[in-house]
């Protein structure tokens, strides 16, 4: 980071380019926008790198609420930081630093406790605003609001933060893997590792193989399963899905007369132990937890499904089956303790983050990452803003 322009800028509003989403599901826009300094308990960072993540297409598309335009979307990256605003002390200046959807208070009931991640102060949602404020750090050159996502916005060259959802890393790693840890790559290897505790010898079975299905095969890998089944419509996947673990294929469309959940039951004999959802379709949790070993059997739901969607289960099949279900935010991890151990098992050589960057574009170039993630041709693309 260039100390000098960190003292020229901070305190000052910031003008620099971003994609901007003017209306759900037209191409982004690249335009000059005003980044106002951060206010207390906040930090301003330079986007180095960024990721297109699955979720970035849904609400790219999503035409009601939360929904809401313009917005300045994307929420996986790696950055500097340019300025801090009030009471921040984690951070400095010039610090390498993931910024996350999920937040990490470090103060509250839940973030205290080791049993969860849902941070009570700073709750989860996909709101527009700052999340202690409830006001944008965007406007546009006419000075009209444009509003955040998932709390991240980086889709632009600079962004503000709230503190809780920044962890400081490791310079050293590379920004092109390490941004890949700031969403989607987490979540599915923390829904393995945290989430569900796979045990090693132990057989999973995983509802569609996209990013946050293939990290949960990379997390079963790393936990010791002996058997990773992979569930997708599309063949192609089963090769893909080897690099990743993945030890056994079904597709979907081509069950016959059987149902997905019979032909794991059948391959497995009793069922798996751990089944991950990872599509989001409501249809795909009743399989997924038919599927699921009797007596301690776990169903984790990743998935986003479309707003208002349900699933009901009978009380019998609760009470007398033993199962668990259970939703995985950010894989159950702790973003300011478990990203740098994630981290350290990259450097270590032992989570392979490579194998998931696909294609690089340049930051003019964002709306070729949207398409190549539209057209499933990639798993992730990294965008470079100064490239």
């Amino acid at each position: 980071m260039d100390e000098k322009l960190s003292v020229r800028t901070a305190g000052k509003p910031i003008r620099c380019r971003a994609a901007v989403c003017r209306k759900a599901g037209e191409r982004l826009e690249i335009e000059e926008v005003m980044v106002a300094p951060p206010s207390p308990r906040e930090v301003r960072i330079r986007i180095v790198c960024t990721s297109l993540c699955q979720s970035d297409i849904t609400f790219w598309k999503l035409e009601v609420p939360p929904s809401i335009f313009p917005r300045i979307l994307g929420h996986e990256a790696v950055g500097v930081v340019e300025s801090v605003g009030e009471d921040v002390d984690e951070v400095c200046e010039g610090d390498v630093v993931i910024p996350t959807f999920m937040s990490d208070c470090g103060e509250c009931e839940d973030c205290k406790s080791t049993k969860s991640n849902l941070c009570s102060k700073l709750p989860f949602s996909v709101s527009p605003w700052m999340p202690r404020y409830n006001n944008s750090r965007f406007t546009d050159l006419n000075g009209d609001v444009l509003y955040h996502f998932l709390f991240v916005s980086s889709f632009s060259e600079y962004t503000v933060v709230d503190i809780a959802h920044v962890t400081k890393i490791d310079p050293s790693i590379p920004p092109n893997r390490a941004c890949l840890l700031s969403c989607g790559v987490s979540t599915g290897v923390g829904a393995a590792w945290r989430t569900a505790n796979v045990e090693r010898g132990s057989t999973v079975a995983i509802f569609g193989l996209g990013a946050i299905g293939l990290a949960v095969a990379e997390g079963a890998r790393l936990c010791g399963a002996a058997r990773i089944i992979g569930i997708d419509v599309n063949p192609d996947k089963f090769e893909i899905g080897k690099q990743f673990g993945v030890t056994d294929f079904v597709n979907s469309r081509k069950c016959g007369d059987k149902s997905v959940s019979q032909i794991i039951n059948e391959m497995t004999g009793e069922g798996a132990d751990y089944c991950f959802e990872c599509v989001g379709i409501a249809s795909l949790v009743h399989e997924a937890f038919a599927c699921c070993r009797k007596g301690w059997g776990k169903t984790v739901i990743l998935g986003v499904d479309k707003p208002g969607a349900q699933v009901s289960f009978s009380s019998h099949d609760i009470l007398h089956n033993g199962k668990i279900l259970c939703g995985s935010l950010f894989g159950g991890l702790k973003p300011k303790f478990d990203l740098p151990v994630l981290l350290k098992r990259y450097m270590d050589k032992e989570l392979e983050l490579d194998k998931f960057v696909t294609h690089e574009v340049k930051f003019k170039d964002i709306n070729k990452a949207f398409d190549l993630l539209i057209e499933g041709k990639s798993l992730r693309c990294v965008i470079w803003m100064d490239k």
